[in-house]
């Protein structure tokens, strides 16, 4: 069979394809941010990244900083980090706000100790260096650790490592404890034989925040209204369903399912509204943020946030 093109249909051909890149990039887009593959597999395997009416360019972040300096530098509209980390960062000037937070059981943070070693009570950290991330939850939980047993905090060297580093130190006895939180308690306990000291109960406040740029608050708040209640639907999915979270974060990070298994045990996340008592309680971290060192001005932790979001449990 002989086709013949007319000149109007080789014109219509050419309008169909210049037109589909044109409505590829009138999709609105959301670049969001992501940490160990947490919050991706969170949406993915939840079901909450089906039907989206915008497009998601996610970012991998081994931790907090570097994220937090991609969302200063307005590389990226939205990420997850802990909340001193947030804090710390918004305390020195960086035009960002948090418009959603998650709770985790203060277990999930915790000062380590090597399985074998002599190290059994926190007295025994006099003169011993702890590993533990420079203005976020790891400096404070040393501090905080110290201060309930009226230890004085220059008898501990606390060494400022992120994640990584960290993890080779204590691992290679370079320190001798490391400040850390799940999964990587997770990790050294069971592939490592790494013990817990002491954890973040009645020490820390335990809450992530989604934290955006003052741009996209601007540009896009349709967008992360609809997130949010994404987010909030997939952590009340991942409560009642850890293993299939595991096995999906597995996939994305290669760490082994055994681990994310704990950890996602440990910590049971639960998406949480900013309200008048969660800020009080950060209000008074960051304050005690200040005495450790962990910030270097008061805060008014109340100016950090935009309560302006509305979810529901639907």
């Amino acid at each position: 069979m002989t086709m013949k093109f007319t000149r109007r249909a080789l014109a219509g051909g050419a309008t169909a394809l210049l037109a589909a890149p044109a409505l590829a990039q009138s999709t609105p887009i959301l670049r969001i941010g992501n940490q160990k593959g947490g919050l991706r597999s969170l949406i993915d395997v939840s079901g909450q990244g089906r039907d989206l009416p915008y497009r998601i360019e996610w970012s991998e972040f081994p931790a907090a900083a570097p994220l937090l300096e991609a969302l200063n530098a307005n590389a990226i509209d939205l990420g997850t980090q802990g909340d001193l980390a947030f804090l710390s960062v918004f305390a020195n000037g960086a035009p960002i706000k948090a418009i959603g937070a998650t709770r985790h059981d203060q277990a999930s943070q915790a000062i380590l100790v090597r399985g074998d070693g002599p190290i059994r009570t926190i007295e025994d950290l006099r003169g011993k260096k702890v590993a533990g991330n420079r203005g976020g939850w790891g400096q404070f939980l040393v501090r905080a650790a110290l201060k309930r047993a009226n230890i004085d905090p220059a008898e501990v060297t606390i060494v400022p490592l992120g994640p990584t580093d960290a993890s080779l130190a204590f691992r290679s006895g370079a320190v001798d404890g490391w400040a850390i939180w799940e999964p990587y308690n997770s990790i050294e306990i069971l592939g490592f034989g790494a013990r817990v000291l002491v954890d973040g109960t009645g020490l820390t406040p335990t809450a992530n925040f989604l934290s955006v740029h003052d741009n996209t608050l601007r540009d896009k708040r349709p967008l992360l209204q609809d997130f949010l209640q994404r987010n909030r639907r997939g952590w009340a999915w991942a409560l009642n369903n850890i293993p299939a979270f595991a096995q999906n974060t597995s996939e994305l990070t290669r760490i082994p399912v055994r681990f994310l298994q704990r950890a996602y045990e440990v910590q049971r996340s639960r998406a949480v509204p900013i309200d008048a008592p969660l800020i009080a309680e950060l209000q008074a971290a960051s304050d005690a943020a200040v005495e450790f060192g962990v910030f270097s001005r008061p805060i008014r932790v109340a100016d950090a946030f935009d309560t302006g979001f509305t979810l529901t449990d639907s």
